[in-house]
């Protein structure tokens, strides 16, 4: 017979992180790996070469990002050069802008199909982003609403998701299928994104969210400035340069992070809102699509401490103390600076460079504008004394935050709005695993686990 006097115990939340801290105490003495084992065995960590570069793991028509040229087995650096399906980079941009139209929709087409559209099939394009942009009916109700998040690219991932229980046929992989669902998430992630932009401005900022419908004749950038703002008014030339960073976002070969996501879920043969699903979180880390955003916080801490902006020493000074872990978040990395496969330049970040030189003097930031250019200047001098002398130039990072500062764009959609240009890029990488690359990704680990004998329970 239970004796009511004892005092019944319910176990509770801290009952389980007390458990929990001391499972994770176990976990950290049993799971460790020495580092020295990466020297002995031919171990391409982070599917690295030993030189930093990238193994290769397969074949690609679609993207080339070229930094360096070999030389008698060492890497030789070289202007930057970047290509989509074999055009360069530059001309796409200059030829959009000479001829005065909006590029990113051409470069979705190159993407995926792979040439250049004729005037007839842009067209086309237009059409298709005008018809599949609407999202579904109750999708921002049930998917977004009910839910609302202040984790924007948690809730693009979960609208991508989302999607799949909207489409009647969502697993079907034939090529007519496959592109058909590319052009509606190219057209869908940006409405997504403002979408739940102003449900976590409601739900989280307890300020007013606005649903602006979009016009037909608009192009992307333009529909994401027009959704975005309360009053729905823009520039033309704020929304050009819009465009011109969705151009340069658009894609970057398969082998970066958030691409190679893509194509491994893909070769699995996994549904299109799951792998570009995967992409999403994966450029969601701040070694990956987050860096703008730590570029921003930098950018504010040298505002901050750094008394005169325009004095070479005061800034070179506190970029020593950035390089030594002294100043800012204490990583010792300066962000914006340096690139996996860049070396002398980043085209991107050329581009975006000359294209935004006119908005800050336009809008009263040039004085900013300055500043990143110092940081640019300085910083290989700085890690060079630091005994670094590795060839390093500034990457896109560096100046899309300032960009999107200046049109208006809040912090948290800058890395949600990288999604909604990479998907381009991500749709074209998967319509190619499943078209060309015929095998499940599955690479190896070593395994250098000790042996441990089986002891029954009650000997442990």
């Amino acid at each position: 017979m239970q004796n009511v006097n004892m005092p019944i115990h319910h176990y509770d939340d801290r009952d389980a992180m007390w458990d929990i801290q001391s499972i994770c105490s176990q976990f950290k003495e049993y799971n460790t790996i020495d580092t020295d084992l990466y020297k002995i065995y031919p171990v391409a960590r982070g599917l690295r070469n030993p030189d930093g570069t990238g193994v290769v793991a397969g074949l690609t028509q679609i993207c080339n990002v070229h930094g360096y040229v070999m030389d008698e087995g060492e890497k030789s650096p070289v202007e930057g050069r970047l290509s989509y399906r074999g055009v360069d980079i530059n001309d796409l941009v200059k030829g959009c802008v000479e001829e005065h139209r909006f590029g990113f929709e051409e470069a979705a087409w190159l993407l995926l199909v792979g040439k250049l559209p004729t005037q007839a099939q842009l067209t086309t394009m237009r059409e298709l982003m005008t018809l599949y942009r609407e999202l579904p009916d109750s999708f921002a109700e049930d998917v977004l609403m009910k839910t609302p998040s202040n984790q924007l690219m948690i809730q693009l991932s979960r609208g991508v998701l989302g999607l799949y229980f909207y489409d009647e046929n969502p697993d079907d992989l034939s090529v007519e299928n496959q592109m058909r669902q590319s052009f509606q998430l190219i057209a869908r992630l940006p409405s997504i994104m403002v979408m739940a932009y102003q449900i976590k401005r409601r739900f989280w900022d307890r300020e007013s969210m606005y649903f602006h419908q979009p016009l037909p004749d608009h192009s992307i950038s333009q529909t994401i400035l027009r959704m975005l703002r309360a009053d729905t008014q823009f520039t033309e030339e704020e929304a050009r340069l819009l465009d011109i960073c969705m151009i340069l976002h658009a894609e970057h070969g398969g082998g970066n992070n958030s691409t190679f996501a893509a194509r491994v879920l893909s070769s699995s043969g996994t549904d299109i809102y799951a792998a570009i699903s995967a992409g999403i979180g994966s450029l969601k880390g701040p070694r990956h699509g987050g860096a703008n955003k730590k570029v921003r916080e930098m950018v504010e801490f040298i505002k901050q401490d750094v008394q005169h902006w325009d004095n070479d020493g005061e800034v070179k000074d506190y970029l020593s103390r950035l390089a030594n872990k002294e100043a800012g978040d204490r990583s010792g990395l300066i962000y914006g600076m340096g690139h996996a496969v860049y070396t002398k330049s980043d085209p991107r970040a050329v581009i975006l460079k000359r294209s935004a030189r006119r908005l800050a003097q336009l809008k009263g930031f040039e004085d900013e504008f300055a500043l990143l250019e110092s940081v640019e200047r300085l910083t290989p001098e700085v890690l060079s004394e630091k005994g670094k002398d590795k060839v390093i130039c500034a990457n896109v990072d560096l100046y899309s935050g300032l960009v999107y500062k200046m049109l208006g764009i809040p912090d948290e959609l800058h890395t949600p709005l990288f999604a909604a240009a990479r998907v381009a890029g991500w749709c074209a990488h998967r319509m190619e695993e499943i078209v060309c690359g015929g095998r499940l990704i599955r690479p190896a680990y070593k395994a250098v686990l000790p042996h441990q004998s089986y002891l029954p329970l009650m000997e442990r």
